[in-house]
Formats: C-alpha cells, sequence, structure tokens
C-alpha cells in the first residue's frame, strides 16, 4: 500500500519530516518498507531556470534556427542556439542549463550538454512545454510572466510538487489503515502517547446541498445481508473531462493514472478514506432503476476489461431494469461506465458483506482497490459521507447539480463492539505493568470509547471499522504498539525447562526416519494439502464423496484436500524433472483427508518416491539405475530401525501399482510399495518410471513396540548358506515361500532371499523359475553339512508339497 506524506499532512500536522514519520509508522504495526521520492514533473525541473531573451539575430547557417543571448541571473548572459519559430527579444523563457536532465515521453533521460549546432556554441536549451514534461505542445517556446526575475527556479514558478511516498507492508487484519485518513488516525495516537499534540482534521461536508430533484433512481436491495449498507445519488448537468493538476498529482502520488475528473475523484475518495466508490451514467440505466440482487448461475456478463464471465448463483450485481451493469464491489460493466460523453452520473457508496465480495472476486480471478477493502471489512458507518464527501468534489471538478435525494438503505445497522480487559491478564502477556491512566489514554486515542475503569479491568467499546479488535488479547496488541514493544523491559534473565520425550512420541520417530533417509540420499519435500479434483479419474481408491471441498479455494485447481499422497508427490517430480533434476529419491511427512459417511478423518502419512540413478557414475564406477529392490531395501531398513519386525510381505494389485508388496504386521498394513502404473504418470506428464512407497504412519506410531530393547552379542559361530533354483506356476508368490520356510524350519534359519526372478524361452508356458538363497545359523555351535541338509530337504519337501515346486 502506498502512502503520501503530502496527503497525510493534510489530516495532521505531522511536527517531522518523513523518514522519522516512517519510523513511527513502523513501530505502530505499520511497517514502512521503503519511502520513494515523487515530483509531479519527472526531475523535478532541477536546474531549469527563468531566462530573458536580450538578444535573437538569424543563424548563419541555417535558415530555421536562431541565435540568442539570455540572461540566467548569474551575472553574465550565455548563448543559446534555439529552433522555435516563437523565440523573440524581451521575452521571459524557461532554460535548461548545462548538466540539466530532462526527460522524453517514454520516461527516459538526457543531458543538456554544451556544444555546437551549425558552428554556433549552445550553452543550454530554451524549452518547450513537452520537453519539460508539463504539458504536450511542442508549436514553439513556452512564454512566461513577464514580471519573472532572471535565474528564478522554474519549479517555484509552476509549484511543482515534490513528495514522499511510503510504501507500508499492511497485514490483512488492518482493514481500518487502508486509507490516508485511517493511517493519519494511528499517527495522531502515536503522536499523543509521546506527548506531542496531534488533531485530525476531517474534511467537511457543510456545503452539500440538494439543488433539486429531477433526476430521481430508484433503488432496491434484494437481500441486506450480502449488502447490508446501500447509499446512492445523482449528479446531473456535469461535464467529463481532465482532472485539476492537484488531483492529478494526488493519484499520481501513489502510482495512479488519472483518467478522467469522475473516475479520478471516486478513486481519490478511495484511498483517501477506504471508502470504495461506483460512478455509472445515468442514461444507462434502464427504467431508471438499481437493483442490488443476485443472478443465476451462468448469466453471462462483460466486465470492464472487455472479458466476458459466466456468473456464480452467489455472485452480487448491480442491475438496472433490464441488466447487470456491475459486479458489485469488484468490477464494473463495459456499457454502463461513465465516457466523455456522460453528462449525468448515479454515484454509489455501499457496504458489501466481505466474504461474499473476497469469493466472487476469487471466481473470476478480479483483484481490484475496491475489492481488496471490501473483502477485508471496511467503515460501514462513513457510507454516507464519503458520497456526500465525494459529491462536494465532483461539483468543484465537473461542475453540475446535486439532482436527487441521497438514498441511504440501512435496515440493520452494524454496532459497535464490547469488550472487558482484565489488568491482570494484560500485565502477564505483556510481561509488565503498565499504568491504568496511560492504558485509558492510549484505548482513548484510538477511538475505543472507555466505558467504566474498575480495579480488575477496564470496559470499553470498539468502533465498527475496528473489526480486528473483538477480543482482549487483541486490546492488549493495540496498547502495546502504540506503547512501543521497545518500551517492554525484559529480565537479562533466561528460565528454561527440560523437555522429556516419551518413547513413541511422533516428533521424535520422525525426527529419526528422517535422518535416516537423508543419510540414504533422499530429500524431505513438504507438499500443499489442497490439491485438484480431476485425479478422482485415476485412482478407484479416491472417491469424489469422500472429498474433503475447501469452501473459498483458490482456485479450481486447489479446491479439495487430498485423499492420497501420491499426486502432490508425481507433482513435485514433474517439476523437477521439467527443470532437468530428474534423478531424485524425496520423502514427504504429511496427511491425507476423507470425508466418510461416518465422519471426516486425517491420517498421516509417510510417502517414499524414487526415480533416475541411484548413484550417478563416474571414471571408475558406472551409472547405477535406481530399481524395485533399491526401493524395497529402503522400506524393509525403516521397519527394521522402528522396531517392526516379524512383518509379512504379500503381493498386492490395485489402480495405482504395476507391481506392488504389502507389508503387514499383526495383520495391518505398515506400508505398500511398488511401482506406479504408466496410466498415472503419463497422466501428470512424468516419462520416467516411479517407485512409491506409502507408510501408514497412524499405524507405524500403534505398532512401535515400546519395552525396552535387549542387547546381545554377535554369535561366533558361522552361518551357512544355501540356494534353490525352483520351478514354479507363475501365480506362486515370494512371499508365500518364505513364510513357508519360516513356518517349516524355525529354529536355524535366519533369512529368506530372492535373488534372481525368470522368466522366458527354455521354461514351460505359465511357469517361472525362482532363485532363493537361505542363511542358516545356529548361534550356539557349529552346524554340520549333515544338518543343514537335512533342513535343506524339509524346505524342498515343503516347497514340492505345497507349491508344487520343482528343484532345477
Amino acid at each position: 500500500m502506498t502512502i503520501s506524506y503530502n496527503w497525510l499532512k493534510q489530516f495532521i500536522n505531522l511536527p517531522w519530516d518523513a523518514e522519522k514519520t516512517g519510523e513511527l509508522l513502523t513501530d505502530l504495526g505499520l511497517e514502512v518498507e521503503g519511502i520513494e521520492d515523487f515530483s509531479s514533473v519527472k526531475g523535478g525541473l532541477e536546474g531549469v531556470v527563468v531566462g530573458h531573451v536580450l538578444e535573437c539575430v538569424q543563424h548563419t547557417n541555417a535558415d530555421r534556427l536562431k541565435v540568442t543571448k539570455v540572461d540566467v541571473g548569474t551575472g553574465d548572459t550565455i548563448q543559446i542556439v534555439c529552433g522555435a519559430p516563437n523565440v523573440a527579444v524581451g521575452q521571459k523563457v524557461p532554460v535548461a542549463t548545462i548538466g540539466t536532465t530532462l526527460y522524453d515521453a517514454e520516461g527516459n533521460p538526457w543531458e543538456i550538454n554544451k556544444g555546437k549546432i551549425r558552428g554556433e556554441v549552445s550553452e543550454g536549451m530554451i524549452c518547450a512545454e513537452d520537453e519539460l514534461g508539463i504539458g504536450k505542445s511542442h508549436d514553439g517556446i513556452m512564454v512566461l510572466d513577464a514580471k519573472l526575475k532572471p535565474g528564478t527556479p522554474l519549479a517555484k514558478v509552476l509549484e511543482i510538487e515534490n513528495d514522499k511516498v511510503f510504501e507500508i507492508g499492511l497485514t490483512p487484519n488492518r482493514a481500518d489503515a487502508m486509507s490516508h485518513w485511517g493511517v493519519a488516525r494511528d499517527l495522531k495516537a502515536g503522536l499523543l502517547h509521546k506527548g506531542i499534540a496531534a488533531k485530525l482534521n476531517t474534511p467537511s461536508t457543510s456545503s452539500f446541498r440538494i439543488d433539486n430533484r429531477t433526476l430521481k433512481i430508484d433503488v432496491k436491495v434484494k437481500d441486506s445481508t450480502l449488502a447490508p449498507r446501500y447509499c446512492g445519488i445523482t449528479i446531473s448537468n456535469l461535464k467529463v473531462g481532465d482532472s485539476p493538476a492537484w488531483l492529478q498529482n494526488r493519484l499520481r502520488s501513489i502510482g495512479l493514472s488519472p483518467i478522467n475528473n469522475i473516475v479520478d475523484v471516486t478513486n481519490f475518495v478511495l484511498h483517501e478514506f477506504g471508502q470504495p466508490l461506483h460512478a455509472f451514467d445515468a442514461a444507462k440505466i434502464s427504467g431508471n432503476t438499481v437493483n442490488v440482487k443476485t443472478l443465476p448461475a451462468g448469466t453471462k456478463f462483460t466486465t470492464l476489461d472487455g472479458v466476458e464471465r459466466e456468473l456464480h448463483a452467489e455472485d452480487l450485481m448491480i442491475c438496472d431494469a433490464e441488466k447487470p451493469m456491475c459486479i458489485a464491489g469488484v468490477f464494473g460493466g463495459i456499457n454502463s461506465g461513465v465516457t466523455e460523453d456522460t453528462t449525468n452520473i448515479f454515484l454509489e457508496s455501499a457496504y458489501f458483506n466481505p466474504v461474499n465480495i473476497r469469493k466472487t472476486a476469487k471466481r473470476h480471478g478480479l483483484s481490484t482497490d475496491a475489492s481488496f477493502r471490501f473483502e477485508r471489512g471496511i467503515d460501514p458507518n462513513i457510507a454516507d459521507y464519503a458520497l456526500r464527501y465525494a459529491s462536494i468534489l465532483i461539483l468543484q471538478v465537473a461542475g453540475g447539480q446535486i439532482t436527487s435525494d441521497l438514498i441511504d438503505i440501512y435496515p440493520k445497522k452494524i454496532e459497535d463492539h464490547q469488550v472487558f480487559l482484565n489488568f491482570e491478564k494484560a500485565n502477564k502477556l505483556i510481561g509488565e505493568e503498565i499504568p491504568k491512566e496511560t492504558i485509558k489514554e492510549i484505548l482513548t486515542s484510538l477511538e475505543m470509547k472507555v466505558n467504566n475503569v474498575t480495579e480488575t479491568g477496564i470496559g470499553m467499546t470498539i468502533p465498527a471499522y475496528r473489526n480486528d479488535v473483538t477480543r482482549d488479547v487483541d486490546v492488549i496488541e493495540e496498547i502495546l504498539r502504540v506503547y512501543g514493544y521497545n518500551n517492554i523491559k525484559f529480565n537479562q534473565k533466561l528460565n528454561a525447562s527440560i523437555s522429556t520425550v516419551l518413547p513413541g512420541e511422533d516428533y521424535d520417530v520422525q525426527n529419526k526416519i528422517a535422518q535416516q533417509l537423508t543419510g540414504l540420499g533422499f530429500h524431505e519435500m513438504l507438499n500443499n494439502s489442497l490439491t485438484n479434483p480431476k485425479y478422482i479419474e485415476l485412482s478407484e481408491t479416491i472417491k469424489e464423496n469422500y472429498n474433503v471441498n475447501i469452501l473459498n479455494p483458490l482456485s479450481n485447481d486447489l479446491s479439495v484436500l487430498r485423499q492420497s499422497m501420491l499426486f502432490s508427490g508425481l507433482e513435485a517430480v514433474e517439476y523437477n524433472s521439467n527443470r532437468k533434476n530428474s534423478d531424485l529419491k524425496l520423502f514427504e511427512f504429511g496427511k491425507t483427508y476423507h470425508n466418510f459417511p461416518g465422519g471426516k478423518t486425517e491420517t498421516k502419512h509417510l510417502s517414499l518416491f524414487i526415480t533416475g540413478l541411484k548413484t550417478e557414475g563416474n571414471w571408475a564406477v558406472p551409472d547405477t539405475k535406481s530399481n524395485f529392490f533399491f526401493g524395497k531395501g529402503t522400506v524393509t531398513s525403516i521397519m527394521e530401525r522402528l522396531g517392526l519386525d516379524a512383518y509379512t510381505e504379500e503381493s498386492t494389485e490395485n489402480d495405482i501399482f504395476s507391481e506392488a508388496i504389502a507389508f503387514k504386521r499383526n495383520k495391518e498394513i505398515i506400508v505398500e510399495f511398488g511401482i506406479v502404473k504408466k496410466k498415472i504418470t503419463n497422466e501428470l506428464d512424468v516419462e520416467a518410471e516411479i517407485f512409491y512407497a506409502d507408510f501408514n504412519w497412524d499405524v507405524v506410531l500403534k505398532q512401535i513396540p515400546l519395552k525396552n530393547f535387549k542387547l546381545k552379542p554377535i554369535s561366533k559361530f558361522q552361518a551357512a548358506q544355501r540356494d534353490f533354483a525352483l520351478l514354479l506356476d507363475n501365480s506362486i508368490r515370494f512371499g508365500d515361500l518364505r513364510v513357508a520356510a519360516f513356518n517349516t524350519e524355525k529354529k536355524f534359519l535366519k533369512d529368506v532371499t530372492l535373488f534372481d526372478v525368470y522368466k522366458g524361452k527354455n521354461l514351460p508356458e505359465g511357469k517361472k523359475s525362482y532363485a532363493l538363497s537361505f542363511t542358516i545359523q545356529d548361534e550356539e555351535k557349529t552346524l554340520t553339512d549333515k544338518q543343514i541338509d537335512k533342513i535343506m530337504n524339509k524346505l524342498q519337501q515343503r516347497f514340492e508339497t505345497d507349491f508344487g515346486a520343482v528343484l532345477r
């Protein structure tokens, strides 16, 4: 938000320069992020002075040039070659002296230098209006008042306005400060607390009067909850044209381009008092009727930017007897605004429901100065004052008469609200005791009416425009920002409590696993919980009726909470891949959300995404590509770190994975891991193979053993390894073989791994070959070959009996 220093000084007498005023604003919570210089003429005409033409003769080598002698107040005359046809002896003219910087129509600087023109020395430039940037005329040089003294800076003659402009980083809750009046109101409170007398100068509307009632517009508000207050008035016989210089300068100082005198006044009042206004061409209002209402969903409406928009059923519209004219509080229509042919206007001032305006603005992707203020909540009680004030200004700059009564539809007044502040609570939160009288003075300076003061606290009435101050803690914040956070003393002694971490605490387990994954080369990511509802089409496990819909979405692409961690993770993979970062190992702790028939639920997850190279090669080592077993190994290492042993592996099938296994413990799925289907990755423009693991973190936390671990030494007796190559039906899963093996030999079998799978020629149809490795160990003695062979024979018989396996 930009605020003009000169504009502020119209409301309050500031005893300081702009820099010190900026410091006070920052202390008051209106953080000044920068102060920029502004001049109504670029460069401020520095170096341009009044000159007196003493001599003017024809240039000997150019028919269209003249050589002049000019007095510029230095005591010596200078010679200037001039091509203007109207230059003459005795004129007072603007002279840009050597070293002066002027600006062309595009704002590009160029410097006046001493030089020769067709053999004659030229020591400056006699300027036309457009060369100085104060007009558009280039018919000849600018001739000044003959009474002016040579050497007088032209900036003083033309009353060029120089200003300082504050760039304020306004927080969303401070809707009351979104105007020069609001900022001045805060400055008054800050100055009063520092013992400096300060008084706000409110522009008077005593000259407002109704000239006649010849143009009446009937106003009907169909829903007072969407438009709690609506004011309007007509002004006739005005003339649309350029605004006076003072008004244009005010708008330009805060970065606005003047349009015409009517629109400029509405913008001026908006930034002066924070009250948006809208002017309609009265001749374009059919039936002399204004209806404030909603229209059926799908109604077409073309806004001022020429875009045809499709209205929502909740969009509040300003309509006439036949058609919509404006999206209330957001944007005007293309066919109802003020043009150079307008002679009569209907001027609107209103208070619209902030939530409704925000939803409408977001739906249509519009953000205007008006919607910015309406959606944060403006002062509902100045709508009529702002309308009277704007009417007076319009009469001043465009002429005309006020030709109707001031319409004010305000069925239920928005009342001020009451808050009670307990002194003990205030002292506890602040950290020290602020004198009660000081608190009372601060509240009064902020226009909060003190109703009663007791030993325990203070009761007050908060004005309606402070819609962010509704609780006692809000009042404490107001007191502190005026009192000064820097004035609060703090103890040099630092007290701290030692926290204990219980086994199985979520954040502690997360940290351990996060450290493990980063050690394996993974990077943590944090994705948006909001996602695109179109992902419903890609997975049957995501159901539309389970969606948790956002009531006020930022966009249609972020309108529901995610039911799966998969798609937001794939978006991150796509983002990185599009930027040539395709070797990825990512993990995320996050939540999924479901609106089940029994109620809304949140489920915590840990997701892993692996794609591309596992390790990048060099001259000695080739590239190592990530594969299924690397991903599975990562998953099992996490399980082991969590102490989740005695799990089972089962192959699983769903519409997310093309190949997958599920790790179960106590009949609950801990994690699913597999290769994401091409159908899904292609939809998200991910070409690479994606390995994805989804831990149900809530189940993980529930199953983590909390008992103390017992340590035992590593056995000094060597383990033996034996391999089987088995011919099996394609339907047989490794997990089933593994379970059967441990059920057959529970004492000495330590591990079973699958190290090769073969399908293809030389095998019967419908068959595959599994190569299994068995680790066998007795921790108390060395096993003999006879004992090992006996164990392997038992395993072979079990596989042949249960699975029809044939030893190859």
